[in-house]
């Protein structure tokens, strides 16, 4: 559906490709993987952020943030930072407006 002028701070939809949900479950893996120690990265503390989150799967919608607009029409692809089911975010550019994977989409409204 096409609707507004995509803007910046603007929340759409976006479907994750397999090369995103892959890309996502890859940095995800680290933090479960045990040390020599017999530890997980996760379980640590370190203070830096670690990638967790429920597993990603091509098809799946998310929140996506618009961070930049490349034109002023309706149709004009983004770039955005794709808000997943877990502590991290997916950054994606250059993306349409359209249905299906690697689309962004405006919500529907009730």
């Amino acid at each position: 559906m096409i609707g507004p002028v995509p803007t910046i701070g603007r929340t759409v939809h976006y479907t994750l490709t397999q090369a995103d949900a892959d890309a996502i479950n890859a940095r995800r893996a680290g933090a479960t993987k045990l040390n020599a120690a017999g530890v997980t990265l996760a379980s640590q503390n370190l203070g830096a952020l670690i990638h967790t989150g429920n597993r990603a799967e091509e098809g799946d919608v998310y929140p996506m943030v618009i961070v930049r607009v490349w034109g002023d029409r309706p149709e004009s692809a983004v770039n955005g930072q794709v808000h997943l089911d877990g502590n991290d975010l997916h950054w994606v550019t250059s993306v349409q407006c359209g249905s299906g994977p690697r689309y962004w989409t405006w919500p529907v409204l009730p």
